[in-house]
């Protein structure tokens, strides 16, 4: 059955694959276009540096009316991130756009270096919004005690070298 929603998530596919962004792959899961694992590379010069963080999109038939459902597997320590793992971020909320693709998602959740020039588009992860806690103990250590903050986040990082 080849539905729009299905058909925007193939050229979506299509598309990360031809023209991958810098620390972010994504595919569909097998037999299941409609959910997808990705992987989101801890930018580099950042605390998040060398982390390998586990995500899931769930879309729905709405799609690309309506946003996915992304979720962190790996365990994450961030002010906008939820302990289940889901994510408070604008885009995926009331800022949704039919044009945002599955790279723009991705890319928006993590950081894009490009020539060397770090360019913050919404880097979530590098830039976090304290003021809409998603995790209020991160928002509280991200204000107050950076050390203890990055130093948390680097227990993450570790922690996402051996986490399944």
């Amino acid at each position: 059955m080849s539905t729009p929603a299905r058909k925007r998530l193939m050229r979506d596919f299509k598309r990360l694959q031809q023209d991958p962004p810098a620390g972010i792959s994504g595919a569909p899961q097998d037999n299941n276009i409609m959910l997808w694992n990705a992987v989101i590379f801890g930018p580099d010069d950042t605390p998040w540096d060398g982390g390998t963080f586990k995500l899931t999109l769930q879309f729905t038939e709405d799609y690309p009316n309506k946003p996915p459902t992304v979720r962190f597997v790996s365990r994450m320590f961030h002010p906008n991130i939820y302990a289940d793992g889901s994510i408070c971020l604008d885009i995926l909320q009331n800022q949704w756009s039919p044009i945002y693709d599955v790279a723009a998602i991705l890319t928006s959740i993590q950081i894009i270096d490009a020539n060397d020039d770090v360019v913050l588009l919404q880097s979530l992860l590098c830039d976090p919004n304290p003021n809409s806690p998603a995790n209020s103990e991160a928002a509280r250590m991200f204000s107050e005690n950076k050390r203890e903050y990055n130093r948390r986040v680097r227990e993450i990082v570790e922690q996402s070298w051996t986490a399944d």
